[in-house]
């Protein structure tokens, strides 16, 4: 009879356990059949985004492009000028100093570190087992009022001051949707070091069959896009570190 009843109680679990229990690709792969399907995102090669970033009470014009070949650029506009926040071109990732307000190149360590993210366009997550990360369910958590799924992501190890240091996120995934709307990624380095960097995501919109969140917040700034383009013609020469006066003296 005892083992009868340990037997019907074990059906009861298996037959319940199911329904609710999720896995981490399985999530991942919800995520993806919901904002667009992975053949589409699969077959996206770039993006341009316009936005407002929300700065000290300031309102600061965005531009984002990414490319499916890992080249960036974030150019601001302040105080009516235009200045390269970042840009990158798949060797060189340059920056405008906000001192002299000319272009300078990004230091070796910083570079190198760029260069391993060219594989996360248009989400990390994309074939993750193909670029060698991993992905771990740390169960659900409560985020933003939200239950979520806790994901750990483990992606290629960064370099910090000359030392390689472990590149892990966590993302949490809405339990209901399936889309993330919190990251979290420990700082390596500066005043910050050892305390998380917190980014949200919501209010996610249809373009053109993907869905993206338009509402973001990182580092404290809100960040709110006004505008997707899937597929923009783009000029390549914007990612490329320009040639000042100075370079043009000592080709001479």
């Amino acid at each position: 009879m005892k083992i009868f009843k340990t037997l019907t109680i074990a059906l009861l679990l298996i037959a319940i356990s199911p329904v609710s229990a999720q896995t981490a690709d399985e999530i991942i792969n919800n995520y993806f059949e919901n904002t667009g399907g992975k053949t589409a995102w699969e077959n996206l090669q770039a993006i341009k985004m316009t936005a407002t970033a929300n700065s000290q009470g300031m309102e600061i014009p965005v531009e984002i492009y990414q490319t499916k070949d890992g080249k960036q650029l974030v150019k601001i506009n302040f105080q009516g000028q235009e200045i390269t926040q970042i840009a990158f071109d798949g060797e060189t990732m340059w920056t405008t100093n906000f001192m002299t307000m000319q272009p300078e190149k990004s230091d070796a360590e910083t570079t190198e570190n760029m260069k391993k993210q060219m594989k996360d366009f248009p989400t990390p997550f994309m074939n993750y087992k193909e670029k060698g990360f991993t992905v771990e369910l740390m169960g659900k958590e409560t985020k933003e009022g939200t239950e979520t799924y806790k994901i750990k992501l483990t992606q290629s190890p960064i370099m910090v001051d000359g030392v390689e240091q472990p590149n892990v996120s966590y993302y949490y995934f809405d339990t209901e949707n399936f889309v993330p709307i919190v990251t979290e990624t420990e700082i390596k380095d500066g005043p910050m070091k050892g305390q998380m960097s917190v980014s949200t995501m919501s209010d996610y919109q249809e373009v053109d069959g993907l869905y993206f969140p338009f509402a973001l917040s990182m580092g404290g700034q809100g960040i709110q896009l006004k505008d997707v383009i899937l597929n923009p013609e783009i000029d390549t020469a914007m990612f490329v570190f320009p040639v000042t006066e100075t370079d043009s003296v000592k080709k001479e």
